[in-house]
């Protein structure tokens, strides 16, 4: 089975209050041939994105993940939705990547 991968940049992070949490579930297909590249392809676009304030996340060994990207607001967030390399990642991911996946927005109104 793959490895545990964790990736928490954001874990000691504060940022300023509101903003919105992208949470992405998922269970991985065993299928890894172009996920890697497709990862770095995506993680280098999303920087570039205007509202963009950072990620974390991680992965169990049974395949089960969690993603979670920061946003300053919803508008930002549908932005990066219509990306075209957003779109075709999801595309790919739905075709080979995922058994199932689910994405949730929520607005962050404190933390601590």
């Amino acid at each position: 089975m793959r490895e545990l991968i964790i990736f928490l940049p954001m874990f000691k992070a504060s940022l300023t209050t509101p903003y919105y949490a992208v949470a992405f579930s998922s269970v991985r297909t065993r299928e890894d041939k172009g996920y890697s590249e497709m990862d770095d392809l995506v993680y280098a676009e999303v920087e570039k994105m205007p509202g963009y304030l950072g990620h974390e996340g991680t992965r169990q060994q049974d395949g089960f993940g969690i993603h979670i990207s920061y946003w300053k607001d919803l508008e930002s967030i549908q932005n990066w939705k219509e990306n075209s390399l957003h779109k075709q990642a999801k595309r790919m991911g739905e075709e080979q990547w995922y058994d199932s996946f689910k994405t949730r927005i929520c607005k962050v109104e404190k933390e601590y």
